[in-house]
């Protein structure tokens, strides 16, 4: 199990997102990871298809091996139950990534409260906090929703039903 949690840490197994000068790569990519957890945990349920859609996520965008998105959504875990809120988590993001990059985040949230194919007022509650906190305007928000909507997303996934 060290041995695992080694190899994650090194540079071997860090993917092509660039190191910024702010924080590693793994610490905005644990940021990133907590903001999913979070949205997936918002309705009170925790299912099997939000967990494969976070795996499939962060695989698809951020290069990682199964074992280490086990690795990552471990570390996401205990920073959240650290927490207290999720300033610290968009802080990061905010410092590190660009506004195209704080738009495909906001982009794969939507992607994953749309996994169940309904938008529960919780998780459109969250995601609206979330937009604020990644200092991305309404108009963005609605047409990151729009893009997972319309089925624009890069994962190819059917188009999921807008209750709102």
């Amino acid at each position: 199990m060290i041995e695992l949690v080694k190899k994650f840490f090194s540079k071997e197994n860090i993917s092509p997102i660039p190191e910024r000068s702010n924080g590693s790569s793994h610490d905005v990519r644990v940021a990133t990871c907590a903001l999913l957890l979070e949205m997936a945990h918002i309705d009170g349920e925790f299912n099997d298809s939000e967990k494969e859609q976070i795996i499939q996520t962060l695989k698809e965008d951020h290069g990682l091996s199964s074992e280490a998105v086990a690795e990552l959504m471990k570390a996401a875990k205990e920073e959240l139950k650290g927490s207290i809120d999720l300033w610290q988590f968009t802080n990061l993001i905010n410092q590190n990534y660009s506004l195209e990059e704080k738009i495909r985040i906001i982009e794969m949230v939507w992607q994953l409260a749309y996994t169940d194919g309904t938008l529960d007022k919780h998780e459109d509650y969250l995601l609206h906090k979330m937009a604020n906190l990644l200092r991305l305007t309404h108009k963005q928000l609605i047409e990151a929703k729009l893009k997972i909507l319309e089925g624009n997303d890069p994962g190819g996934q059917s188009e999921p039903e807008d209750p709102t």
